[in-house]
């Protein structure tokens, strides 16, 4: 009995060992996102590049994003993938300051999917203390697809409430 309980044990173990871990895709976009807003990056490292839209994002997410670069915010060169945004999608901002006070939380899963939490400061380096005090947040449904946790919406949340990138693109792809 003893060894089948250790049998079970370590199974049980060994499965929650090589679990994937829902706030990995989010920790990228994050990593490249504070690289993009230090002040310091050379070239603006774009989230939807195509090798991180495929492997950070899911594939409904994917399709919905490739119809809306349909239809770009601005110009593009001839033959060129448009960014249906036109703003940085995870601060919600074309101007900010470099990132501080980032924190990353994953809640439990429901119903196939982690919200992650993720807050910061984008306007730490402005002088009005309460624009510097503010804190940003921005959630992120991750499901697993494909045995690997991707992004499957993001929500910036504001004083409005909370919205979602995949409606945004929606409303593009109507041309609302």
């Amino acid at each position: 009995m003893r060894n089948i309980l250790l049998a079970t044990a370590a199974i049980f173990l060994a499965t929650n060992a090589f679990a994937a871990d829902p706030t990995e895709p989010v920790k990228k976009v994050m990593d490249i996102t504070v690289k993009n807003w230090s002040g310091e990056a050379d070239d603006w490292k774009y989230i939807f590049d195509e090798d991180l839209l495929t492997t950070l994002f899911s594939k409904a997410f994917v399709a919905q994003y490739r119809e809306a670069s349909k239809k770009p915010a601005s110009d593009v060169e001839s033959g060129d993938k448009g960014d249906p945004f036109g703003y940085d999608v995870v601060t919600n901002s074309q101007d900010g300051c470099p990132l501080q006070d980032i924190s990353i939380t994953p809640a439990p899963a429901k119903d196939g999917v982690t919200d992650v939490t993720v807050k910061f400061k984008l306007w730490a380096c402005m002088d009005e203390a309460e624009m510097k005090a503010t804190v940003d947040q921005v959630n992120f449904d991750v499901i697993e697809e494909d045995g690997k946790p991707v992004i499957n919406d993001i929500h910036r949340v504001g004083d409005e409430g909370r919205d979602s990138l995949v409606q945004e693109m929606t409303n593009i792809i109507k041309g609302e």
